[in-house]
Parts: C-alpha cells; sequence; structure tokens
C-alpha cells in the first residue's frame, strides 16, 4: 500500500507497537481525533469509531479498541477497561476479582479498517488468554502490570517478545494478511 493509512489514536505506546508490527509494508500516519464512544460490544465500538473517523478524514482509517475480559466477571470490564482502570488503578482491578477463584481474564485487541466515507469497516481482532495478577514491572502502558500470560506480565515483557504475542500483535497480523491479499488481488 503506497499511500499512509491514519491510525486514529493520541496514545504514544499504541503508535509504537502499531509502527513496529506494521511498518515498512503498512505506511501508519498517526493522528488524533476526539471520538465518542458507543456503549456496546467491542466490535460495535470499534466499528462506530471507524466510521466516525473515516468521515473526518474524509479518507482511509484505522481505529483500535482494546478490551480486558474478567472471566469471572463474564467479560466485564471488556471495552470499558481504559474507565475502569483511571478511576480504580491497577489494585482496584485486583479488587474487581478478589473475592472470586477465577482470575482468569481474556485481552482483546479490535482493529477497524475503513477505506473511506460510507465505506463498511472490515473487522480484526487478536485475543490472548491470560490472568489477573498484582502489578508487576513498569506501569507505564494501562494495564500491563497486571496482565499475564505464561507467567509474565505485559509489563515485564520487552517490546519485541510482547509485540509477537500479544492481543494487539495477533489482531495487526490478520490485517497485515487481509492488506496482503487485497494486493495480490489488484
Amino acid at each position: 500500500m503506497n499511500s499512509p493509512i491514519h491510525f486514529i489514536t493520541s496514545n504514544a505506546n499504541k503508535l509504537k507497537e502499531v509502527k513496529a508490527i506494521l511498518e515498512p509494508h503498512i505506511k501508519i500516519q498517526s493522528q488524533s481525533l476526539d471520538l465518542e464512544e458507543i456503549q456496546g460490544t467491542i466490535e460495535e465500538v470499534a466499528e462506530s469509531k471507524c466510521r466516525r473517523a473515516a468521515d473526518l478524514v474524509n479518507g482511509p482509517v484505522l481505529v483500535e479498541d482494546t478490551a480486558l475480559c474478567f472471566n469471572a466477571l463474564h467479560g466485564l470490564p471488556g471495552p470499558y477497561i481504559k474507565w475502569f482502570l483511571d478511576k480504580v488503578g491497577h489494585e482496584g482491578l485486583n479488587n474487581l476479582v478478589a473475592a472470586y477463584e477465577d482470575k482468569s481474564a481474556e485481552a482483546v485487541c479490535t482493529f477497524a479498517y475503513s477505506p473511506g466515507p460510507g465505506r463498511d469497516p472490515i473487522i480484526f481482532q487478536g485475543r490472548t488468554p491470560g490472568r489477573i495478577v498484582p502489578a508487576r514491572g513498569p506501569s507505564n502502558f494501562g494495564w500491563d502490570p497486571v496482565f499475564e500470560f505464561e507467567g509474565k506480565t505485559y509489563a515485564e515483557m520487552e517490546s519485541a517478545e510482547k509485540n509477537r504475542i500479544s492481543h494487539r500483535a495477533l489482531a495487526l497480523k490478520k490485517l497485515q494478511t487481509w492488506f496482503e491479499s487485497q494486493q495480490e488481488a489488484s
């Protein structure tokens, strides 16, 4: 793909991960837009954001929505994890499952891509099973310190390791494969 895709984010850490995984094959241009988030499923939130972004940018856009789903809470906080983390912090996230034996969780990353206004978004989703643990590692990227996958929290992993196995990496691999198939077809 020759022209860049506008990745709608104001999160420098997300931008860094997306660029590390996609570039140079897919050129990413960051753009920060204040997009209203609807309440709904993970997919509905991503699709709605993507449609609004495509209209505002008037071109190809990529949006991302991340969820952290606690199995003991039947998938909550899910797509609302950003707001939960903001209000209760890492310790509060642990407290949400303190009364439950089941500490398992699933990290879910949903990317929605639209080639432009009026076009249906295409969804790419990655899921990583893990568990909620007391915070370990640097606390500079969201809920990474409390999500453990195969013995390490995301925060304890080197960037290259996380970029191979994370929910975001899995979703971006699907996106990359789709773009490659579109280039082969044209």
